[in-house]
């Protein structure tokens, strides 16, 4: 492996960024958080981000970088497991021409997209196990190598991972790497769910509202309403039921809207089924006579003999009606005229 080249120095840290506003709320838990963030902003330092699904990791994440000596450079967001496993090197790593089928020209990854500036992690914990080595490798020595490349292309970026599963119990199972697990856990932040800061609730709602553009009016019994209610989905929950009241034209979250919205009613599938149309009769049935085996069968005449039993059996029962006869068998009437032609059959009536 040839030598890295060496980065151009970076400037010094601007201590005291300023925390991104997305992180609403005044409770005791979300100030600790920002204070967490402002200390760990203005290192240099990997910081994991644990938490429910819906918790606003990605908000933490970009906050960090907002607040960080790498604000100017660009915010890298991945959702490992999101990529299918049979592109994930390709996507982080990049790949040179012809390094996989398909490949018709250089592609650049992630990692080194994130030149000078900080690359998101999520769902680390969903990354496999052989990139997992492979990005130990380049946090380790600051460099990538692309898919078919020899190469080593040197990288400067900033890691924040998140992770909503216990990746201790990951490791203990083999399912994570010990070694990368270390790696990433220098600075911990642990989001909380919304469940534990109720009482930001209504800042938040009024924080969604207007990334809307819309304003909703909370009442008092509203508030007690949302602060009531569990939030399994978390953030990602509470902004889906300010979306839908605007969508659905609401401008007052009162309690009886805030239930009918949290719960949808859902049309019972009985309802559908006595609101359909009735099914058509179905086609008559018409006896098939088979020819007794012959040795060797010749099949195709077989079928072609018993399609012309059919066909003079649905003639018999419409009367020698041609159109009736050919809803009898769910074919059209031109192709039943074209079938009748060339078994030499005819109709009684045949202008129907």
């Amino acid at each position: 492996m040839g030598e890295v080249p060496l980065l151009p120095p970076r400037p010094s840290p601007r201590h005291g960024g300023r925390v991104s506003a997305d992180l609403v709320g005044n409770s005791p838990a979300m100030r600790e958080l920002r204070q967490s963030i402002a200390r760990v902003a203005v290192t240099e330092a990997t910081v994991l981000i644990s938490g429910p699904s819906g918790s606003g990791k990605e908000n933490a994440a970009r906050a960090v970088h907002a607040a960080s000596p790498r604000a100017s450079g660009p915010f890298e967001a991945v959702n490992c497991g999101a990529i299918p496993h049979e592109l994930a090197e390709a996507e982080l790593f990049g790949a040179e021409a012809g390094a996989y089928t398909g490949a018709q020209k250089q592609r650049i990854g992630r990692l080194e997209a994130a030149q000078g500036g900080t690359l998101f992690l999520d769902e680390i914990g969903d990354l496999p196990l052989p990139l997992q080595v492979k990005l130990l490798r380049a946090l380790e020595t600051r460099s990538i190598e692309r898919l078919g490349g020899g190469r080593p292309i040197a990288v400067d970026f900033r890691l924040v991972a998140a992770t909503n599963v216990d990746l201790e119990a990951a490791v203990a199972q083999g399912r994570f790497r010990a070694d990368l697990y270390w790696r990433l856990a220098v600075v911990w932040l642990d989001l909380p769910p919304l469940a534990a800061r109720r009482e930001d609730i209504p800042a938040l709602v009024a924080h969604f509202s207007d990334a809307l553009r819309q304003r909703l009016h909370l009442p008092d019994c509203g508030r007690e309403a949302l602060i009531a209610h569990g939030w399994p989905g978390n953030l990602r929950e509470l902004r889906n039921l300010v979306e839908r009241a605007l969508a659905h034209g609401e401008r007052v979250l009162d309690a009886e809207t805030i239930a009918r919205l949290l719960h949808p009613r859902r049309r019972p599938m009985q309802d559908w089924l006595a609101a359909a149309p009735p099914a058509p009769p179905p086609a008559r049935e018409f006896p098939m006579q088979m020819a007794a085996p012959i040795s060797p069968m010749d099949l195709k005449a077989l079928m072609a003999e018993a399609e012309a039993a059919l066909i003079a059996e649905a003639l018999a029962a419409s009367g020698g009606t041609i159109a009736q006869s050919a809803r009898l068998l769910g074919m059209k009437r031109t192709t039943l005229v074209e079938k009748m032609k060339r078994m030499g059959l005819k109709a009684a009536n045949e202008a129907a």
